[in-house]
């Protein structure tokens, strides 16, 4: 058997605006190619520590059990539910877009008799409407997405809903991927006992690796199971034992991807949560600014729009799919088509860390202005 022929790799370097991966720092990518060292090594051992303490900090949080899981933003979502859920138990999911629709998918592979509080695409929810639900049922956990990446919509009113949650004996499981470090997420504050994220967005690392945190109500559920967790690799009994004070071998840690986390979470850090929130918010108004000029307004209302996630509307007729291929072809630039109900309506441009930058805006707008 002759081997395939391949040629060198030699990538464009795209301008991404899509949905994720963002674009990623050139010292984020030099801490990415060091020399990669044994998974129990000391010196890694500190680097583990230091990313820790890291996402603690943009996670805003002193939960102990604060770690990157070994896989992206979708094992993340998996560690959230996997190791608070056994057979039988009822879980509520509140879907407003695709990504709670993976959640109730996931909850169920786990056994867990699931039930959903709905709104539209695009639209959010009420505490009270939350509450409403969890009262139909005892329920052990309630999972809702902060940033839904399929309609850019930010759910608002995080710390109302865990307190509703809370009442009624609920664990709170929040997706943070499309929200961790652009906008506001303040896991002890608002009271969240599970969060999860990606490194691939707001913190403009490349995908591999899903920041999870976990606070002392979900610990003690995961303490008091009484049957294994489903998933081994995820299982957060076993998992703690590596990135806690024992240091046991679990899995072979991807030690390069956690070089590039630190460097990418050491830049957040270096720039300060509320000037790196602020970064996205200008840059994202004046993106909205600049669609409306070509007759392309955000979908989402501005009192809940994510900074980091525009939908802007399309109009009727329009060759969307086209477009964004002229977009690749001749300016570089990514960014991405709607899905489910929204496809065809909508496409989705994402400003997320080392891709918010005002150069990027310009280039985007002029771009879309010569092809519309």
């Amino acid at each position: 058997m002759q081997p395939p022929q391949t040629s060198d790799l030699n990538l464009s370097s795209r301008i991404l605006l899509g949905p994720g991966p963002s674009m990623v720092a050139p010292r984020v990518l030099r801490a990415l190619s060091q020399p990669p060292v044994g998974h129990l090594d000391p010196e890694f051992l500190t680097i583990m520590a230091e990313v820790q303490e890291l996402l603690r900090f943009v996670f805003q949080t002193e939960n102990e059990l604060t770690i990157p899981v070994s896989g992206t933003g979708s094992a993340g979502m998996e560690a959230a539910l996997c190791n608070f859920i056994e057979p039988g138990d009822r879980v509520l999911v509140a879907v407003n877009g695709y990504f709670g629709e993976r959640l109730v998918d996931m909850a169920g592979r786990y056994g867990a008799q699931v039930d959903r509080v709905d709104r539209p695409w695009g639209e959010v929810f009420t505490p009270e409407e939350i509450e409403t639900a969890l009262g139909e049922a005892s329920y052990k956990l309630l999972a809702i997405v902060h940033a839904e990446t399929s309609t850019g919509a930010c759910q608002p009113d995080i710390e109302k809903i865990a307190a509703a949650a809370h009442r009624h004996d609920a664990l709170l499981v929040l997706d943070t991927v499309t929200s961790l470090g652009g906008l506001p997420v303040e896991i002890d504050a608002w009271d969240v006992d599970v969060a999860y994220s990606g490194t691939q967005k707001a913190i403009s690392c490349p995908p591999g690796l899903a920041p999870l945190t976990v606070g002392a109500r979900a610990r003690d559920v995961l303490a008091n199971r009484q049957t294994p967790v489903a998933n081994w690799y995820l299982d957060m009994t076993l998992v703690t034992k590596y990135w806690g004070s024992e240091r046991t071998y679990h899995h072979t840690a991807p030690v390069n991807m956690n070089y590039a986390l630190r460097e990418a979470l050491r830049m957040v850090a270096e720039e300060g949560l509320e000037a790196r929130f602020a970064r996205h918010r200008q840059h994202a108004e004046t993106l909205w600014v600049g669609l409306e000029k070509l007759g392309l307004p955000p979908r989402a209302p501005e009192a809940y729009r994510l900074p980091t996630l525009t939908t802007p509307q399309l109009p009727e007729g329009l060759n969307e799919a086209a477009i964004r291929k002229q977009l690749l072809e001749e300016f570089n630039i990514e960014i991405a088509g709607g899905f489910g109900p929204l496809a065809g309506q909508i496409w989705r441009i994402g400003l997320m860390g080392f891709s918010a930058r005002r150069e990027n805006v310009t280039l985007l707008l002029a771009a879309l202005k010569e092809l519309l």
